[in-house]
């Protein structure tokens, strides 16, 4: 990064990683609702002993700004939290909640970074921190299945459900293998797959919230003493739930490219309290089994499975630089 500097006064850099949990106009009354998870701190102006490892998009940028200009690099520790917005509903005000990076620059009368600093004195950049899914492994997608009997039918209804790979990217369709073995005299009169995501705030407290981002019904009729063999393909989008509050997201709202929040990976070494926001997702098949008969509709039950889902973002081919038009 970079900064024009005009100033006679030290100038700052911080770059703090911090999680909000609050209402943003409630810090006026005293009542701070963002706590500070990971922040550090380099003097810019004068020159101190930060020596930044230039690219050449600093190299570029410098060459515009001239005498000016500053360069500086912060490298973010790997266990930190990614960064997580939590949607707002349409009626809500402020800052969303979640986990966010932000890079502040201020100029100081001394060199003390923690004196109380005014508004016009600062400039604030937000930015963001996603982790990349890693690199498939071939092992094959996960599996579950269920037997289930009901009453007064002495064979049950056996139901299979699969996923092709273990990881999926934002957008990909997801292709859920059924397989349904229905040796009963009962009717699946059809299919319904939900994807659910669960989010839990662990950093102040243990609130665990799940939310449905994709409901689907398949109209497929599995007879008695019938099988069943068929993918079903869906795809959860961010799109189709922008209106549902509290749903976990990548990164900042205003952000074209922002979609559903990624599952959270937890490496070895991880604290999984200074990760804030913990995300997953399951995928849940479900069988609508008629009784049959003139009470069929009334006495439907069901037969259910679950699946862990890993929904991530594709790593980038290469390094991508964009400079600025000469």
């Amino acid at each position: 990064m970079l900064i024009l500097v005009s100033s006679v006064n030290p100038v700052f850099v911080q770059l703090a990683c911090a999680f909000r949990y609050g209402r943003e106009d409630l810090d006026v009354i005293g009542l701070s609702f963002r706590k500070d998870i990971w922040f550090k701190h380099l003097q810019l102006y004068p020159a101190a002993d930060h020596k930044p490892t230039l690219t050449p998009m600093h190299d570029c940028l410098l060459k515009k700004a001239g005498e000016q200009g500053h360069a500086f690099t912060f490298d973010i520790p790997v266990n930190l939290p990614c960064s997580v917005t939590l949607q707002p509903g349409p009626d809500d005000a402020g800052k969303a909640c979640g986990v966010d990076f932000e890079v502040k620059t201020y100029i100081s009368d001394v060199a003390d970074p923690e004196e109380q600093l005014d508004k016009k004195d600062t400039a604030r950049l937000i930015v963001r921190k996603i982790q990349f899914a890693p690199d498939a492994t071939g092992a094959p997608g996960p599996k579950a299945d269920i037997c289930k009997s009901f009453m007064m039918s002495d064979k049950p209804v056996h139901l299979e459900a699969s996923l092709d790979k273990e990881i999926y990217y934002h957008g990909d369709p997801i292709n859920v293998n059924v397989k349904v073995k229905n040796e009963t005299t009962k009717t699946v009169t059809k299919i319904k797959v939900t994807v659910d995501q669960t989010t839990d705030v662990v950093l102040y407290s243990a609130d665990k919230y799940t939310k449905t981002v994709l409901c689907q019904e398949f109209g497929e009729t599995i007879d008695a003493n019938s099988t069943f063999d068929k993918s079903l393909t869906i795809i959860p989008l961010l799109a189709d739930n922008k209106e549902k509050r509290g749903l976990a997201l990548d990164g900042r709202l205003k952000d074209e490219d922002t979609n559903l929040a990624s599952n959270t990976i937890m490496r070895d070494g991880m604290d999984k309290e200074v990760l804030g926001i913990l995300v997953s997702y399951k995928i849940k098949v479900n069988l609508m089994v008629s009784s049959g008969g003139l009470l069929g509709g009334l006495t439907a039950s069901d037969v259910q499975v679950e699946l862990p889902l890993i929904l991530m973002n594709p790593k980038p081919q290469g390094k991508v630089i964009v400079l600025p038009n000469e």
